[in-house]
């Protein structure tokens, strides 16, 4: 069903180009279909009227297929939070890394996670800190 509209869409998304490209260009614009007499595909008002009334047509179907397609789509989407549950796996830091352990699956939401991390003091740094400042040899 989803293909189906998605397909149609995209007919009406090219058929809406091709309508709006038509049009008579009152500013030098995009129109092609405009221009100076010489015998166009359309000729004066019943250009305007059929490609003014094909704009909207395909503009409401335009407007039809978005709002079904996101219908279908929350239609199949679960609403999370990122505030309920932990995470299925939890990442691990590579070793040598000062990372914090990974957080327990499935045990209180992602608030009193960070709030468990933030309470556990760090551990000593594995590599002391680099040097600051301008290094010059010692001259023997």
């Amino acid at each position: 069903m989803q293909t189906v509209i998605i397909v149609i869409h995209l007919m009406v998304v090219a058929a809406l180009v091709v309508v709006v490209l038509l049009q008579r260009s009152e500013g030098g614009a995009l129109g092609i279909g405009g221009g100076g007499g010489g015998g166009g595909f359309f000729t004066g008002r019943g250009q305007a009227n059929a490609l003014t009334r094909a704009t909207a047509v395909l503009a409401t179907i335009f407007f039809l297929t978005s709002i079904a397609l996101t219908v279908i789509a929350s239609m199949n989407h679960k609403q999370k939070s990122i505030f309920e549950g932990g995470a299925a796996s939890a990442p691990t830091a590579p070793a040598g890394t000062n990372a914090p352990p990974p957080l327990p699956d499935g045990k209180g939401g992602l608030l009193e996670n960070l709030q468990k991390m933030q309470d556990q003091k760090p551990a000593a740094p594995a590599i002391p800190p680099a040097p600051t400042g301008p290094q010059v040899p010692k001259s023997q």
